[in-house]
């Protein structure tokens, strides 16, 4: 039976994502043995870490952490840490020095098959996860000792309003409460008080974007017209800026728009879906008008605002995105997929390899039955059912995810050695 005692075991956490989860995560750490410290940067991260002598204030400057963090992990004979993504700068640097100190790096992502799961892995995601350098027969060998269905999905864990919520409570306290962090450096490129506006705004407008997203998808419904849909994401996101060839979003739409117009039929149309957190700070909108005006097809050009894929997905001819993780919605119903990022599921077996005119004009389809192994091998190792946001996710989550970071191997080999924990049946919430 694998060990999951937390005894021996020493964790140093470091920026979790917005709201109570890390708190809890440690809580359970310390009733399962182990010790547990939490680094904050910011008065953000104290908010929401309330056991204070655990508490870390780093008050350095960025140029300091580093060195500080070697010190940190020396001086409390610190063995795993804790962080949720991996490419911040604070987090990119731990994470070199920890992988030299032989430390186990516990990283949480957002769900590669999101919203009902989030991501845990070992040493690195997305771009870093291990994933990158699997192939699908691997997967499908380390699965033939299987014998179970694909876990069914929940209703629900929560919506998108406590992410929000959370997102701007965390900037209102980094804002107002931060004397004690005057060193803090955000890692985005705007500062704190406008990020806090974006975040603000955005809860406040969300009754009015639920009736423009709701508009402009009846056009497209009731269009009638075949369509592709490009799957967009948030310019500032890590996977974005870390894991792919464009530099801002305007690059990526310019692409679409003038692929499309070389080598669409006539009579179709191109969606630009937006990522459901999309605030404004790049004007996607107008930039899509404007470039779609440019070629000359601004009348088959769409763009809907956030909300839910599944209607668009059902209808769609194809789908191109950079590497966005929407994109394993579109591969699970079968549909031709383009990218032009690093991503964990950009395999051979799935994604075209054609210039994005042939792919616009008779797009590859995925390989169906190869693409399910690849979920299902997912959903066996770094894909946990749960949310960080709501109080029904985080209690999902927690059942399983404390024994996969207390267990000796990470998911992947676990799965491969027959180690790996049985996963739960999902309840379903009606």
């Amino acid at each position: 039976m694998t060990n999951t005692s937390g005894a021996g075991r020493r964790f140093l956490f470091l920026q979790g994502p917005h709201g109570p989860f890390f708190h809890r995560l440690g809580a359970m750490l310390r009733s399962a043995g182990a010790q547990v410290w939490r680094v904050g940067f910011n008065q953000g991260d104290r908010a929401f870490w309330f056991n204070a002598p655990s508490y870390i204030a780093y008050q350095g400057t960025p140029e300091e952490w580093p060195e500080a963090f070697a010190d940190l992990i020396t001086r409390h004979q610190i063995t795993d840490i804790v962080l949720y993504g991996d490419t911040r700068p604070i987090h990119a640097q731990a994470v070199q020095h920890a992988k030299r100190a032989g430390l186990t790096v516990h990283v949480f992502e957002e769900g590669y098959l999101r919203p009902y799961w989030v991501t845990y892995e070992r040493d690195g995601a997305n771009g870093n996860s291990r994933l990158m350098s699997l192939s699908v027969p691997q997967m499908q060998a380390a699965l033939a000792q299987l014998d179970m269905d694909l876990p069914d999905a929940p209703a629900r864990w929560g919506d998108m309003r406590q992410h929000v919520f959370y997102g701007a409570l965390y900037h209102y306290f980094v804002l107002t409460r931060g004397s004690a962090y005057r060193n803090f450096r955000p890692h985005r490129a705007i500062t704190v008080r406008k990020e806090f506006q974006l975040y603000l705004k955005r809860l406040l407008l969300m009754p009015l974007h639920k009736a423009e997203r709701f508009l402009a998808s009846q056009r497209i419904k009731l269009g009638g017209f075949p369509y592709h849909l490009v799957l967009m994401q948030l310019e500032h996101d890590a996977s974005f800026q870390m894991h792919s060839p464009f530099g801002t979003m305007s690059e990526f739409i310019a692409l679409c728009i003038e692929g499309f117009a070389k080598g669409a039929p006539q009579h179709h149309h191109l969606v630009f879906k937006a990522h459901p957190l999309e605030d404004g700070r790049v004007p996607v909108k107008q930039d899509i008008t404007r470039i779609a005006a440019q070629h000359g097809v601004e009348h088959r050009v769409h763009f809907v605002r956030g909300g839910k894929l599944a209607g668009l997905l059902n209808h769609a001819r194809s789908a191109v995105t950079v590497n966005s993780t929407a994109a394993q919605q579109a591969l699970w119903r079968g549909l031709p997929l383009k990218v032009f990022g690093d991503a964990v599921y950009a395999k051979p077996e799935f994604v075209s390899t054609q210039p994005l005119a042939e792919f616009f004009t008779h797009p590859t389809r995925p390989d169906s039955r190869a693409y399910r192994d690849y979920r299902h091998y997912l959903l066996e190792t770094s894909q946990v059912p749960g949310g960080f946001y709501s109080a029904l996710g985080r209690r999902e989550l927690l059942r399983q995810v404390v024994d996969m970071i207390l267990a000796p191997e990470d998911p992947y080999d676990a799965l491969s050695s027959g180690n790996a924990a049985p996963r739960q049946q999902l309840r379903v919430v009606n």
